[in-house]
């Protein structure tokens, strides 16, 4: 996600309306502020998940022949 950058004014504005919110409602924005700028670990990429071989106990005539047997043949029966 990227990052909003923002200048002090617009950060004095905020703070502006912020500021007349009740302590509990401060206390929660506080919580959620910092949650958001805590470091969250990255999961480890594995590159290996993503490739690898076919798995299939049909044979490859099998599996073509189910291809070509699914296969619907569109009319196009269009009248002008």
């Amino acid at each position: 996600m990227a990052s909003l950058t923002i200048s002090n004014k617009i950060l004095e504005k905020y703070f502006g309306y912020l500021k007349n919110l009740d302590n509990n409602a401060k206390k929660n924005l506080i919580i959620k502020l910092t949650k958001s700028i805590e470091i969250k670990s990255k999961k480890e990429f594995d590159v290996k998940s993503i490739f690898g071989a076919w798995e299939d106990e049909r044979t490859s005539d099998e599996i073509i022949g189910e291809i070509k047997s699914s296969r619907i043949e569109k009319q196009n029966t269009a009248s002008l």
